[in-house]
């Protein structure tokens, strides 16, 4: 309504929760198994279909067994509600470049590629001049490229400084190099950050 004659699309998002299918906290870790976690993501995902979405967009994942839950889930929530929509799937890696159950990028989108996803790409845990180099070895995927960087690295006090412009200044050369296909905003980005990129 605020934007006649464009075209927008809604991807809901779909979060890692808190528990890690392949990292237990404790030896005898009994508080998250498989079925579990197929159950909550496709109550959370039927919803999302239900409300509309055009897309679900798997996100922050750290645990690619958590992922493959997730999109077996959503199969599932798309047959129930007899409803086909994208997905979209992005990681997070940590400093070494892994997820934090430590896969590289390369064996995550090996082990996630089975289930043809709309996009592959990153979010979260860096600003985009630290996650350039990841976003540049996804060139070779079949799949689109997506990116939603933090507005830098948090400071002290857990709050990002990185402006609008300076954030647009460093994502200028990703968006020209054609690395991405698709863009936005994570931790510490707002309005203002989107529109500058």
């Amino acid at each position: 309504a605020n934007n006649p004659g464009k075209q927008c699309w809604v991807a809901g998002s779909v979060g890692p929760t808190s528990k890690s299918l392949s990292m237990a906290s404790t030896l005898n870790d009994e508080s998250v198994c498989w079925d579990t976690l197929v159950d909550t993501y496709i109550t959370q995902m039927r919803a999302l279909i239900k409300g509309g979405v055009d897309a679900i967009l798997i996100e922050t994942i750290f645990d690619t067994l958590n992922a493959k839950a997730a999109t077996f889930a959503a199969r599932r929530a798309m047959e129930q509600e007899q409803r086909r929509v994208p997905l979209l799937l992005s990681a997070t890696l940590t400093e070494n470049g892994r997820t934090l159950s430590g896969q590289t990028l390369d064996a995550f989108v090996a082990s996630i590629a089975h289930c043809e996803p709309l996009s592959i790409g990153l979010n979260c845990g860096f600003g985009p001049d630290t996650m350039a180099p990841h976003i540049e070895a996804l060139q070779q995927i079949p799949f689109a490229v997506s990116m939603h960087a933090n507005a830098g690295l948090p400071n002290e006090m857990g709050e990002y400084d990185e402006t609008p412009s300076i954030m647009a200044q460093k994502v200028a050369h990703i968006i020209e190099n054609g690395w991405v296909n698709i863009i936005g905003g994570c931790c510490g980005t707002t309005p203002a950050h989107i529109e500058a990129i």
